[in-house]
């Protein structure tokens, strides 16, 4: 048995945190749903960026559309939502096999509007109109103007990934802000056994902040050294750990359980940012660490060729949650807060996606200029 249909069976999703025109007219996006390897497919803007302005894949459909007169965001809009609808329909079959609990795309608002509600309302509601799928996933970040967009996206019945949750505090009233939207339409008697949702806790960031602020330690004090080299490459899976119990903690709490009776699903922990960045640990690191019952873990392609070839599948997130509690009170001991980590890990989360949608911007900008100046034919 290989270890993704091993992963499978034990609860856990494997989704691709990739999207690009070839993977999509390859056949590959199909195949791999087919072979049911992948179930189910993330973007965000860093990797519209990376394919739209790092490839030529895009550049005939931008010299089309300039040659219609269409102007820079709506060529953007449009290759975006035009890539996204495709990547939907390839999943389709995913999504009517597993009754809707897979199958899905991710698409992002604005991250320039993370911190306004009522117009990340607008454009999540804009984007699940024009795009118009049912397997389709609008990112909303878990920022604290997030959190009402969330309840009012889910009670709309739109499908949301919330994105970029870093904090078990924050990740609290993220599900609180599902289970809130979901109340609104059973008091309104509209159904709920159609909407999904999927909490995206970012992994990886975690390690490479704390590692840092680890070193620091033990560079300025020679007694914690030992200490700070003990807990390097640990806070991350200790975080994602008690998130996982906050997560088995609230399903079963009486007010949700009431919210389960009319056929709402879980909104699934979902694993993000689970690429290696430190070339010391294991490129499988945070997918063998992080494997449970009702959870998603999106991977890199790099990331899905390593653990499709030595991963390893084993239940771990329900093991070593004591010794997980052990690491966080640990790194706190040494005056590092993972308050302030994961504070910080937001902001830099927030501001980096909005950096790629404003380069996304400009770049197509420039292409359209030229196209413009030297004429598209």
């Amino acid at each position: 048995m290989t270890p993704i249909k091993r992963l499978h069976e034990l609860g856990q999703s494997l989704w691709l945190d990739f999207i690009r025109r070839d993977l999509l007219e390859s056949g590959e996006l199909t195949r791999l749903a087919e072979n049911d390897e992948i179930r189910g497919l993330t973007s965000n803007p860093t990797i519209f960026e990376q394919a739209i302005a790092g490839t030529d894949l895009y550049a005939s459909t931008v010299k089309e559309l300039v040659f219609q007169s269409f102007n820079t965001n709506q060529i953007l809009d449009y290759i975006i939502f035009k890539d996204v609808r495709e990547a939907c329909d390839q999943l389709s079959e995913v999504y009517a096999r597993t009754n809707g609990e897979d199958g899905f795309v991710s698409v992002e608002v604005n991250p320039k509007l993370a911190n306004d509600t009522e117009r990340t309302m607008e454009e999540a509601q804009r984007m699940w109109d024009t795009i118009n799928r049912p397997n389709l996933m609008i990112k909303i970040p878990g920022t604290v103007a997030g959190l009402p967009a969330i309840e009012q996206a889910i009670a709309k019945g739109i499908n949301i990934n919330v994105t970029l949750i870093f904090s078990i505090k924050r990740y609290a009233k993220v599900m609180q802000a599902y289970q809130s939207g979901l109340e609104t339409r059973i008091r309104s008697r509209l159904p709920v056994n159609n909407i999904s949702s999927v909490a995206s806790f970012f992994v990886s960031r975690v390690d490479t902040m704390v590692d840092k602020a680890l070193q620091a330690v033990g560079k300025k004090n020679v007694l914690d050294r030992e200490t700070t080299r003990s807990l390097m490459g640990k806070a991350a899976i200790a975080n994602a750990k008690l998130a996982y119990q906050s997560f088995q903690k609230f399903v079963y709490k009486t007010k949700y359980l009431r919210v389960r009776e009319s056929k709402a699903r879980y909104q699934r922990p979902l694993w993000a940012s689970t690429s290696t960045k430190n070339p010391d640990y294991p490129d499988t690191y945070y997918v063998d660490n992080l494997i449970g019952p009702h959870t998603v873990n999106t991977v890199s392609p790099d990331t899905f060729d390593a653990f499709q070839d030595h991963g390893t599948a084993e239940p771990t997130l329900i093991s070593g949650v004591e010794e997980a509690a052990r690491t966080i009170e640990a790194i706190e001991s040494l005056g590092i807060s993972m308050k302030v980590v994961t504070d910080l890990l937001e902001a830099e989360g927030v501001e980096k996606f909005a950096t790629s949608y404003a380069n996304l911007v400009d770049t197509l900008r420039v292409m359209v200029g030229k196209l413009r100046e030297f004429g598209t034919l």
